[in-house]
């Protein structure tokens, strides 16, 4: 599987729109899951093939499709960290990078789609006074691995086909 940046608000919007799939103590987690008719790119215009004078569109849809081409299945990861609730740089990045670490440590057992990772609550500046300490470093690890695994587990529970009911009884 691939991961791609989420870019762009809209794609944000819409993906926080839908329910989270997981919160913990200091975060939430939002899934859009990709559909078998969307393809996920890195949201490029479509191409077109250029003669001289001349220029038509490309059609992709049917050799470049998810069912064709598995492993075009990307997985678009947004993190939003405010600084509301991390008011130095350096706390904002190293929380960044643990979530992206988090991602790429998860990244076989999450579904194709888009996923946002938000930081909700501040993190405590008495509790931690150093900016990028190895305590701070330690609870987020601990905190993203039990907060991806459960929504890795919600989500592939919930892309999972339902089972048919016979109701012929």
């Amino acid at each position: 599987m691939v991961l791609i940046p989420l870019t762009g608000a809209s794609l944000f919007e819409s993906a926080m729109a839908v329910r989270p799939i997981a919160r913990s103590a200091h975060f939430m987690v939002h899934h859009l899951a990709a559909t078998h008719t969307t393809q996920l790119s890195a949201g490029h215009a479509p191409r077109t093939a250029s003669l001289p004078g001349l220029a038509v569109p490309v059609d992709e849809s049917v050799e470049n499709s998810v069912e064709n081409r598995p492993e075009m299945l990307s997985l678009r990861l947004g993190l939003v960290v405010p600084k509301r609730h991390a008011r130095r740089s350096v706390t904002r990045t190293l929380v960044k990078g643990q979530i992206r670490a988090g991602i790429r440590r998860h990244l076989a057992d999450l579904v194709a789609g888009d996923w946002v990772v938000r930081l909700r609550a501040p993190i405590d500046r008495k509790q931690f006074p150093s900016a990028r300490s190895e305590t701070l470093a330690a609870l987020l690890h601990a905190e993203i691995e039990i907060l991806l695994g459960d929504a890795a587990r919600r989500a592939r529970r919930a892309a999972a086909p339902s089972p048919v009911v016979d109701k012929a009884r």
